[in-house]
């Protein structure tokens, strides 16, 4: 590779990161750009989804971070759905049921550094189809206050 080429990489990048924090993005330096801004969401992710699967790596984080025992972290913040270990729920004034370390007011997860595998792995491409829609519904209302509400409901896709 050329220098020259480096230099026009360079240069490159750097365009697009302009053009990106004029969308309101902000691209992590080493890492794909993402197209979705968290602290501008309502936090769907948190909300929509009943089961948040947790594995016993989630939850020795959670017990470090409360200061207990992985049993005790288990038994406080975990409960049991068919086969798997999933977060567990309270109600929430916004969806009805959120994940119970969501805070209602800043719509902000209050464990953020110690989140299951699930939650720091969503969403799993570039865009997230939640912050899309907001976004959307924001500019078609013209209002930047707007909150469309979604309720997801899953079939197995055999019709039944």
């Amino acid at each position: 590779m050329r220098k020259g080429d480096i230099s026009a990489r360079r240069e490159n990048s750097i365009k697009r990161q302009g053009q990106l924090a004029n969308m309101g993005l902000t691209p992590v330096t080493g890492q794909k750009p993402k197209y979705y801004d968290c602290d501008k969401c309502i936090a769907y992710c948190c909300s929509i989804y009943d089961r948040v699967q947790v594995i016993p790596r989630d939850i020795r984080r959670l017990a470090a971070h409360f200061g207990v025992t992985p049993e005790v972290a288990s038994a406080r913040f975990t409960k049991t759905w068919g086969k798997e270990r999933i977060l567990r729920r309270r109600s929430d004034k916004m969806f009805g049921q959120a994940c119970m370390f969501l805070d209602q007011e800043t719509r902000k997860c209050t464990i953020y550094h110690a989140r299951p595998g699930t939650c720091r792995e969503f969403p799993t491409t570039a865009r997230c189809a939640y912050y899309d829609l907001i976004k959307f519904e924001r500019t078609q209302q013209d209002d930047p206050d707007v909150l469309p509400l979604v309720k997801i409901t899953f079939r197995n896709g055999k019709g039944k």
